[in-house]
């Protein structure tokens, strides 16, 4: 073969190549299913979904995981039962809102947080309980976890929410109890560090009393869970990697809160990360007696008070059994 020719055919090959490996990575792209979550505040409990997303361990069950900001837990209902998203990472509060008002039918299927992991400060110019009252107390939006536990935390401290104005804020808190615009309001991290950092008074301290609450939870509708549990069983294989990863490499942890919560403070980074690491359930499985707290304190009147309304362990419970919380462990050096 003359050389010209020679050469003309590997031009022509090595353009080629390309194209179909192009080809290839497409069509592999193309056969992950699209699982869209919802997230309502960026805080250290979605840790374990960002790890999962960073490691590739998603892609690996075959997802294609998307993070979609939500302006609160209010809209979930509606969010998930039209398929705008197929998770929601809220806690039961919400769960029990959607369901007794008629704008959901949700599960929580697993849990990031079984205690509530906030503080509520206030205002530089409110030193009691006492003169709270008659004041704003800021949350991110009715039926929230921050709303939820304010009424709590109002009981823990001889209040009751009438004795205040509830308003809702959004999630960035900070600022509004900082200059006073509120007299109240919950945080959890890493703005509960900067408020400690910034000397504001943390006149309730749920992360220090380890309240049973299911804070964090792995939210979806109770239909696409009947339809779609492979897919739910997926993303649960690799959160829990993540998680366990997250657990074990401080530093890759640490990487991705930077990167994620914009964390520059490296006292904060530390307790924002020992604060996952100490009250992160590592397998998401949820405590029952946080449900049943939240049951007790938040549920409306006309609330079921049955958990399986709820909350379902079937998936988690699954994975226990075939033995993947044991291939964690070994996996990761965890006992």
């Amino acid at each position: 073969m003359p050389i010209a020719a020679f050469f003309r055919i590997a031009r022509a090959v090595s353009i080629a190549l390309p194209v179909l490996s192009l080809g290839s990575f497409r069509a592999g792209a193309a056969e992950l299913i699209p699982f869209r979550v919802g997230m309502a505040a960026p805080a250290n409990t979605v840790l374990a979904i960002w790890m999962a997303q960073a490691a590739g361990f998603y892609q690996a069950q075959g997802l294609q995981v998307s993070i979609v900001p939500m302006v609160g837990g209010s809209d979930s209902g509606p969010a998930l039962k039209s398929g705008r998203i197929q998770l929601m990472h809220i806690g039961m509060s919400s769960v029990v809102r959607a369901n007794t008002s008629g704008l959901g039918d949700l599960r929580c299927i697993g849990s990031l947080a079984n205690i509530i992991r906030s503080t509520m400060f206030t205002a530089p110019n409110v030193k009691t309980a006492a003169q709270l009252k008659g004041g704003i107390v800021g949350i991110s939006s009715v039926g929230s976890e921050s709303d939820s536990t304010t009424t709590l935390a109002l009981q823990r401290l001889g209040l009751r929410r009438q004795d205040v104005v509830i308003k809702e804020i959004g999630v960035d808190r900070l600022a509004y109890v900082r200059d006073g615009r509120v007299a109240a309001t919950t945080l959890g991290e890493p703005e509960r560090s900067e408020a400690f950092a910034e000397g504001l008074n943390p006149i309730f301290d749920f992360y220090a009393q380890h309240i049973p609450w299911l804070y964090s939870g792995l939210t979806v509708d109770h239909e696409y869970l009947k339809d779609h549990r492979d897919i739910l069983v997926r993303f649960l294989k690799a959160t829990i990697d993540g998680n366990y990863l997250a657990y074990t490499d401080e530093k890759r942890g640490k990487d991705v809160l930077t990167k994620e919560l914009g964390i520059r403070d490296p006292k904060i980074l530390d307790i924002s990360y020992s604060n996952f690491k100490s009250a992160t359930p590592l397998n998401a499985e949820i405590d029952r007696a946080g449900a049943e707290n939240i049951l007790a304190t938040a549920a409306p009147a006309n609330a079921s008070r049955n958990l399986d309304d709820y909350i379902d362990t079937s998936l988690t419970d699954g994975l226990r059994a075939e033995g993947f919380f044991d291939a964690m462990q070994k996996k990761y050096g965890v006992k």
